[in-house]
């Protein structure tokens, strides 16, 4: 198993291209499985998850060629199994994904339940139910959740008690190709939802509503669809991180490839800490410089929220980042159970800080110190590298196929920034 061994105190300086999202990748693999040809991917990013979900739809039947970094094609003409096996489902969650799309194409399929990350309560009910709705019979027995619909999905009014992002995407992929409407209330309004309805909108796909909190799509009864070549939208998470690790660090770092509108709400939380950015946009390129700070870090608060609010897949770099604010601290969150998981990490380099709740309270500025620490999710494990970076001494980071699972070869783009950083085998 691999760890990464971190020096810190440097000043890093260059710059780095941002990877497509892996979270607008995932729903769009899935949304192959209704092209009546081969899909045709540019800038996907190289990491753990996407590979675990090629991996599933080549399990199904699919024919994957690799054509370059990040470009791939993707054939489903040739699938012809129906059962997401839990081998590989239970390596993440996002495999749930392939319900809506399977059960909407060939009227069943079984699904195991899903794994991932340990942070909480993240229930299936909601895609189930949205299942359900849309006229497919469901039960969940020995794991799998087994779905029929023999006449084919028939469109309905899907009402989401709380939003939910691979809901909202799942249930969209499943009208595409049912009979007649569905209105989706209460849709997630995040950008890879956003990327998802305008391929399928550019396929020749009614859908109404794209980027609003109302979804309806006219349905295909059956006949699939004409997806064009995808490229991925920059991973506005990735580009949150280097821009907390440019601010932890107080260096000046450009990232290349972003979207401004997308990190809108982490671009204006480093301006409030005392940070200044600047976007530089051409035809062929979208970049944003952090420069460093000459005042001292001023402390903030955060409650995370839906899109445009402030992302939860960001509140644990932040945390890092509080270690070095002066003053008090509060990050409240709203999202998910159990994910504060990288305090006790981060109290063992010497953080001050204290759990109320879903309230976090840090205490800076703190002196951090090297040390092993261990990941124990994704978000939390880019926490414990930021932390890492300003330690003095050295720190080793454990378990990294955390950070494997959705970072592009993080350690090699520290390294052309200056981060004295090694992958190592235990």
């Amino acid at each position: 198993m691999d760890y990464l061994e971190i020096e810190g105190g440097n000043t890093l300086h260059g710059s780095v291209r941002i990877s497509g999202a892996k979270n607008a990748a995932l729903p769009l693999l899935a949304l192959s499985l209704l092209s009546r040809q081969p899909m045709e991917f540019y800038n996907l990013p190289e990491v753990a998850d996407i590979n675990t979900f090629i991996r599933l739809l080549t399990m199904l039947g699919a024919n994957i060629t690799t054509k370059g970094k990040g470009h791939r094609i993707i054939d489903t003409t040739s699938v012809n199994d129906t059962k997401a096996v839990y081998d590989i489902v239970r390596k993440m969650r996002a495999s749930i994904l392939v319900l809506g799309p399977l059960l909407t194409r060939f009227g069943h399929c079984e699904v195991s339940l899903p794994g991932g990350c340990a942070i909480g309560a993240r229930p299936v009910d909601l895609h189930i139910k949205a299942m359900q709705k849309l006229g497919a019979n469901i039960e969940v027995q020995g794991g799998y959740i087994i779905a029929h619909a023999k006449d084919g999905l028939k469109g309905a009014d899907i009402v989401f008690d709380k939003i939910t992002v691979t809901g909202t995407s799942n249930v969209v992929m499943a009208a595409a190709l049912a009979k007649g409407k569905t209105r989706i209330i209460n849709a997630a309004k995040e950008p890879e939802v956003v990327q998802l309805c305008q391929i399928l909108q550019e396929s020749g796909l009614q859908i109404q509503g794209i980027g609003t909190s109302e979804i309806i799509i006219e349905g295909t009864g059956g006949e699939l669809l004409d997806l064009k070549p995808t490229r991925v939208i920059p991973d506005r998470i990735e580009a949150g991180t280097y821009l907390c690790i440019g601010a932890i660090t107080n260096s000046q770092i450009t990232l290349h490839d972003v979207c401004e509108d997308h990190i809108e709400s982490i671009v204006l939380k480093l301006h409030e800490i005392g940070f200044e950015t600047e976007f530089c946009s051409s035809d062929t390129n979208k970049a944003i410089t952090i420069y460093p700070c000459k005042t001292p870090l001023k402390a903030f608060r955060i409650t995370t929220t839906e899109y445009p609010g402030f992302p939860t897949d960001m509140q644990a770099q932040f945390m890092a980042l509080s270690t070095q604010c002066n003053g008090s601290s509060f990050i409240k969150e709203t999202l998910f159970e159990n994910r504060f998981m990288h305090v006790n990490e981060l109290q063992r380099l010497g953080a001050n800080i204290a759990i109320d709740g879903n309230v976090a309270q840090i205490n800076g500025k703190s002196e951090l110190i090297g040390a092993d620490v261990m990941a124990t999710d994704l978000r939390a494990s880019s926490a414990l590298v930021l932390a890492a970076l300003v330690a003095k001494g050295i720190t080793r980071v454990h378990r990294i196929y955390h950070l494997d699972r959705g970072y592009e070869q993080l350690e090699v783009k520290l390294s052309s920034l200056g981060a004295k950083i090694r992958r190592l085998s235990e």
